[in-house]
C-alpha cells in the first residue's frame, strides 16, 4: 500500500506492465483472420500478438522460447494454431482478457503439445475450411492429419510419399525422392481436395475422402509455393529459378506434363527464388499478381522486394529488411465472383507495410500502430502529458483508413492527450500519440536540412537522372522504395541527444551529437528561410587545447525549405562540437540553457543574443546580498574555467573559497556509507542536468529567475538571472524597444560541492508547500496552482548515490537519504510524479521516483524523502532498458524492451493504459482487460 502517512485507503500503487508499444522484435510468422479482421504476428522469442482495430490487442507467450514458425487462424472462432521451431503445435483461444492455451476439458490442465516423430519435421500447415482437420506437411514428404480441437493424430489418414510415387510415370520417378512438402492448398470450390506441392516440383491434387490423386502436375523445377485462382480453373506455382508457372486444372486428365505458361519476370539472367506468390482476381478481368523475391542474382540479389503486377502496371516494392510473409485483404464471400483485393499487408523483419491496392499508384497506408520506433536508432525520448487541444490538432493527422479493423475497443476516450517524443540517430524527432494502447505516429521532424551533409541531394533540378518519372520508365526492375526503416544514418553527428518542448508556447529545443542546439517554432505554413546561427566557443581562451573529435555540422548559408510543422528559428553551435548532455527551456523567459562536457551556456532566443558561457570562477563574495551583476557577454571569454580544467588538464579540483557550501556526510545507522569518488575523473566537467526556477537565491525576500546546473563531479551551480521584463518573479509583457536592446545577465549565486563527488542526476526547486514549481505558463494561464511564494523554498538535489533537500536561500541541508554504494546501487533516473487518490477524487500527492542501475524503483515522499515502497522492475542486465526509461507525470512510464518496442508500465493503481476490448466470434465472446502472459 502507498499511503504517504495518510490513511491506507487513500492511495494504492504497484508496478504493473500494462502494454507493449511498437514493432515486435524479430518477427517470424504472420496470419490473418478475414472473418474477424484480426492479424497475428509470432516472434522468435515465442510470443504471439494479435491485433485488430486500434486499441484491440491480445498477447500470449509460449512456455518455451522457441521461435514461432507458422500461425493459422481458425476463421471466425477467435482461435489460432501456432507451430514452433521445436516441432510442437499449440492451440490458442482469445478468452478472459488474455490469449491463453486452450484447456480441454474446461478448467483441466492443458493437454501436452503434439510432438511429431523426430524424423518428420513440420514444414507447412493447412487448416481445412471445415476447421476440424489440420493438414501437416513434413520434411520427409509425408502429410499427417490432426483432428481439432482435440489435437489428436488421425493415423488412418496419413499420406506418405510412397503412395504418391506409385502413381507416377516411370520416366518421372527415376528413383528420386519427391523432397519435403513445400505447400498445401485446399480447393476453393470442392472441400476435401488439397493441392500438395513437393520440393522437387511435383504437384498432386489429392482427394481426402477417396484417398486418391485426382491429377498430377509433373513440374521439374524446384517448387517454392502454390496458390489457387478463385474459380479453381487454374493454380500458380513459384520456383527457385525466379519464375512462376500457370497450370490449368481439368477433369479427366490424370497427368499434366507442362504448364500453360511459364515466366521468369526478371530474367533472362539467373534470378533468386520467388518465395511466395498470390493470384487475386478483379472485376476488370485482369488478375493482380503479387510475389516476393525473384530478383536478378548478380545485380539485385541483396534486395528485399515484393512485386505487384496488374496489366501494364508493374511495381517492385523495395524494402530495407527481409520479407517475412504477406497477405491481401480481399472478399472471401462464396457468392462473390472476384477477390477484389483492397490492401496488401507485408510483414518485414523490421516493420509492417500496408499498400492500398484500390488507389491508383498503390500508395502506402500510414499505420495507427506497429510503427517501427527504431526506423532510425532511438537516442533519447521525452513524454508530454496533458497536451493542449490546439497543439494536438495541429500535430494530429485525421482521416486515416486501416484495413485490419477487427474487434471493438471498449476503452473510454483518454482523459488527456499524451505525446511521446523520440529522438533518433538520423537527426529526426518523431511525435507519437501515447494517449492509449495504440502508439500512433503523428508527425516526424527532420533537422538534417538545417545543415550541409555529405549526402545532400544534387541541386541540379535539370539533370534528367533526378527525375523520378524518367527513372520509372528507364529502370528495370521498376523499384519503389517503401517503408521507413532506415538503420543507416547519413551522418552520425545529426543524432538527437536531448529534447525539450513547451506545450503552451509551441517552442521546441533539440540538441545533438555535434554540439548543435536548435530552437524551433510551430507553423502551419511551408516556409523558405535562412536559420539564424550563433556560435559559441566554450574554450576559446584556452591555449594549447586541441579538439580531436568530429567536426561540427556546417549550417546552410542559403534559405532552405521547411514543411509545415516545427520549423527552426535559430541554431546555437557549441565549440568544441561535443555532444550536448543537458538542455533546459523556459519559454516564458525566452531562454534556453545547454551543457556539454566543456561547460554550459545560456541563450536568449527572443533577442537572438549570442550564447554566453557561465563559469563559477567569477563568483563574488556571497556573505551579503548579491550586488554585482556580470554581463554574460563578458563571461563568454572566461568560459567556465574550473570545469574546463578538470576536463582538459585533469588537475584535482579544490574549492577553498568561503562562499562554497560543502555537504558533510554523516552516516545514519540504517544507511551504508557512500564511497568517495576521485576528483581526477576526466569526465568530471560533464554537465548532467539544468533547470530554470523562479525562486529565492539572493535573499529570503526577493525571488526571481535562476538557473541551476549539476555536473558529473557532484558540483551544483546556481545563477541569479536578470531577465529584461521579468521583475519580482513575475512575467511581464515583452517586446518594448528599450527591452529589446538589453541583454540577459547572470551572477553565480550559490555553489554546492557534494563531498563524495557523485554525479548530479536531477535538480528540482520546491515551493513553500514542498511542491515542484509549475511549468512555464501553467500558473499564468490558470492551468496549475500558483506556487507558494510566501514560505521558504527548498531545492531537491539527486545524485547517483543520494537524495538531499536544501533550504533556500541559505542552502542549508534539511534532509537526505543515502542509497548504498556497497551493493553497486546508482541512481539512473529521477522523476517527480503525481499520484492521485483512489478513494478521494480531488486529492493527490507528489512523489519522488528513482530508477537505479539494478533496475529497481524506489518511491519517496517529498520533501521529507521518507522511503515508501520499492519494486523490482527491469532486469539489471538490461542496460538499454534502464537507460531508455522515461516517466510520465501521472505515474506511468516507458522503457525499451527491444530496439523496436517500448514496455509501458504504471506505478499508480488509478492511472492505467491497457487494452480494454472485445472480439465477438462464433465460438464465444472474448473480452480483454489488459494482456497477460501464459
Amino acid at each position: 500500500m502507498f499511503h504517504f502517512m495518510r490513511p491506507l485507503y487513500l492511495f494504492c500503487c504497484g508496478f504493473l506492465s500494462t502494454v507493449e508499444h511498437g514493432f515486435p522484435h524479430q518477427p517470424s510468422a504472420l496470419a490473418f483472420d478475414p472473418k474477424l479482421q484480426l492479424m497475428a504476428i509470432g516472434t522468435k522469442s515465442g510470443a504471439i500478438k494479435v491485433y485488430g482495430a486500434p486499441g484491440v490487442e491480445f498477447t500470449g507467450l509460449h512456455r518455451d522460447t522457441s521461435a514461432v514458425t507458422q500461425i493459422v487462424f481458425l476463421p471466425g472462432q477467435g482461435r489460432l494454431l501456432s507451430l514452433l521451431d521445436d516441432n510442437t503445435i499449440h492451440l490458442w483461444e482469445l478468452v478472459a482478457g488474455r490469449s491463453v492455451l486452450l484447456t480441454l476439458p474446461p478448467f483441466s490442465p492443458p493437454p501436452p503439445p503434439i510432438l511429431l516423430p523426430s524424423a518428420t519435421r513440420v514444414t507447412v500447415l493447412l487448416l481445412l475450411r471445415s476447421c476440424d482437420l489440420l493438414c501437416i506437411g513434413t520434411e520427409g514428404g509425408g502429410v499427417y492429419f490432426l483432428e481439432l480441437p482435440s489435437l489428436t493424430l488421425k493415423d488412418n489418414q496419413t499420406l506418405l510419399q510412397d503412395q504418391i510415387t506409385q502413381s507416377l510415370p516411370d520416366d518421372y520417378r527415376c528413383g528420386k525422392s519427391l523432397g519435403p512438402v513445400e505447400s498445401l492448398q485446399e480447393h476453393p470450390q470442392q472441400s476435401g481436395k488439397v493441392l500438395i506441392g513437393y520440393s522437387r516440383g511435383l504437384v498432386v491434387l489429392w482427394d481426402l475422402s477417396a484417398r486418391q490423386a485426382d491429377q498430377l502436375f509433373l513440374g521439374k523445377q524446384q517448387l517454392e509455393s502454390l496458390v489457387w485462382e478463385r474459380s479453381a480453373s487454374l493454380f500458380v506455382s513459384s520456383h527457385n529459378d525466379g519464375g512462376y508457372s500457370v497450370w490449368p486444372v481439368t477433369s479427366g486428365n490424370t497427368y499434366s506434363h507442362q504448364p500453360a505458361s511459364s515466366t521468369i519476370p526478371y530474367g533472362p539472367f539467373p534470378c533468386k527464388a520467388i518465395n511466395k506468390i498470390l493470384w487475386r482476381t478483379t472485376q476488370t478481368g485482369s488478375p493482380v499478381l503479387l510475389y516476393s523475391g525473384g530478383m536478378p542474382r548478380a545485380s539485385y540479389g541483396d534486395r528485399h522486394c515484393l512485386t505487384i503486377q496488374k496489366d501494364k502496371d508493374h511495381v517492385t516494392l523495395d524494402f530495407t529488411s527481409r520479407v517475412i510473409d504477406f497477405f491481401t485483404v480481399h472478399s472471401i464471400e462464396q457468392d462473390k465472383e472476384f477477390d477484389d483485393p483492397s490492401a496488401l499487408v507485408v510483414l518485414l523483419e523490421e516493420e509492417l507495410v500496408v499498400i492500398d491496392l484500390q488507389t491508383p499508384g498503390w500508395p502506402s497506408l500510414p499505420t495507427p500502430y506497429l510503427a517501427p520506433l527504431h526506423s532510425s536508432a532511438i537516442t533519447c525520448s521525452c513524454h508530454i502529458s496533458s497536451v493542449p487541444p490546439k497543439l494536438w490538432e495541429r500535430l494530429a493527422n485525421a482521416g486515416k483508413s486501416w484495413p485490419i479493423c477487427g474487434g471493438k475497443n471498449l476503452a473510454p476516450p483518454p482523459k488527456q492527450q499524451e505525446l511521446l517524443l523520440t529522438g533518433h540517430e538520423d537527426g529526426t524527432v518523431r511525435f507519437w500519440d501515447a494517449s492509449g494502447v495504440a502508439l500512433t505516429p503523428l508527425y516526424k521532424l527532420s533537422t538534417a536540412n538545417v545543415f550541409h551533409t555529405d549526402c545532400d541531394p544534387s541541386d541540379d533540378s535539370q539533370d534528367p537522372s533526378n527525375d523520378p518519372d524518367m527513372q520509372q520508365e528507364e529502370e528495370w526492375p521498376p523499384f519503389r522504395k517503401v517503408g521507413c526503416f532506415d538503420p543507416y544514418s547519413d551522418d552520425p553527428r545529426l543524432g538527437i541527444q536531448k529534447i525539450s518542448l513547451c506545450k503552451y508556447s509551441n517552442k521546441l529545443v533539440v540538441a545533438g551529437t555535434a554540439g548543435q542546439v536548435i530552437v524551433l517554432g510551430l507553423s502551419d505554413e511551408r516556409s523558405d528561410h535562412l536559420v539564424d546561427v550563433s556560435v559559441v566557443d566554450l574554450l576559446q581562451d584556452r591555449e594549447g587545447f586541441t579538439w580531436k573529435g568530429h567536426d561540427r555540422l556546417e549550417p546552410r548559408l542559403k534559405p532552405a525549405p521547411f514543411p509545415p510543422g516545427f520549423q527552426p528559428l535559430v541554431l546555437v553551435q557549441c565549440l568544441p562540437p561535443a555532444s550536448v548532455t543537458a538542455v533546459a527551456l523556459h519559454a516564458e523567459w525566452n531562454l534556453i540553457a545547454f551543457g556539454t562536457s566543456h561547460g554550459f551556456g545560456l541563450f536568449d532566443y527572443h533577442r537572438r543574443n549570442a550564447v554566453c558561457t557561465l563559469h563559477p570562477n567569477d563568483s563574488l563574495a556571497m556573505e551579503g546580498p548579491l550586488s554585482r551583476v556580470k554581463s554574460l557577454k563578458k563571461s563568454l571569454r572566461q568560459s567556465f574555467r574550473r570545469i574546463r580544467k578538470s576536463r582538459v588538464s585533469g588537475k584535482k579540483r579544490t574549492i577553498s573559497t568561503p562562499t562554497s557550501k560543502v555537504m558533510q556526510e554523516e552516516v545514519a545507522p540504517v544507511q551504508r556509507r557512500i564511497e568517495p569518488r576521485s576528483a581526477d575523473d576526466s569526465l568530471s566537467g560533464v554537465v548532467r542536468c539544468l533547470c530554470f526556477a523562479d525562486t529565492f537565491l539572493r535573499d529570503s525576500t526577493h525571488h526571481g529567475p535562476t538557473l541551476w546546473a549539476g555536473t558529473n563531479s557532484g558540483s551544483v551551480y546556481a545563477y541569479a538571472l536578470e531577465v529584461p521584463g521579468i521583475g519580482s518573479g513575475r512575467a511581464c509583457e515583452r517586446g518594448g524597444a528599450s527591452e529589446s536592446s538589453v541583454c540577459v545577465e547572470a551572477v553565480l549565486g550559490k555553489e554546492i560541492q557534494l563531498m563524495h563527488r557523485a554525479p548530479v542526476v536531477s535538480i528540482c526547486v520546491l515551493d513553500g508547500r514542498g511542491k515542484p514549481l509549475p511549468d512555464p505558463y501553467e500558473a499564468a494561464q490558470d492551468l496549475a496552482i500558483a506556487p507558494e511564494m510566501t514560505n521558504a523554498h527548498s531545492v531537491l538535489i539527486a545524485s547517483e548515490e543520494q537524495l538531499k533537500v536544501f533550504s533556500l536561500p541559505k542552502v542549508s541541508a534539511k534532509t537526505k537519504f543515502k542509497l548504498t554504494a556497497h551493493e553497486g546501487c546508482r541512481v539512473r533516473k529521477v522523476a517527480l510524479v503525481v499520484f492521485s487518490s483512489t478513494a478521494q477524487e480531488d486529492y493527490s500527492e507528489h512523489t519522488l521516483v528513482c530508477l537505479t542501475n539494478l533496475g529497481d524503483m524506489h518511491l519517496f515522499n517529498i520533501p521529507g524523502l521518507r522511503p515508501q515502497v520499492r519494486y523490482d522492475c527491469i532486469r539489471k542486465e538490461d542496460i538499454s532498458g534502464i537507460a531508455s526509461c522515461v516517466f510520465t507525470k501521472n505515474g506511468q512510464g516507458f522503457y525499451l524492451i527491444s530496439p523496436s518496442e517500448y514496455e509501458r508500465f504504471s506505478l499508480s493503481a488509478k492511472v492505467l493504459t491497457e487494452p480494454l476490448c472485445s472480439v465477438t466470434h462464433s465460438h464465444s465472446v472474448s473480452d480483454c482487460q489488459g494482456h497477460s502472459l501464459y
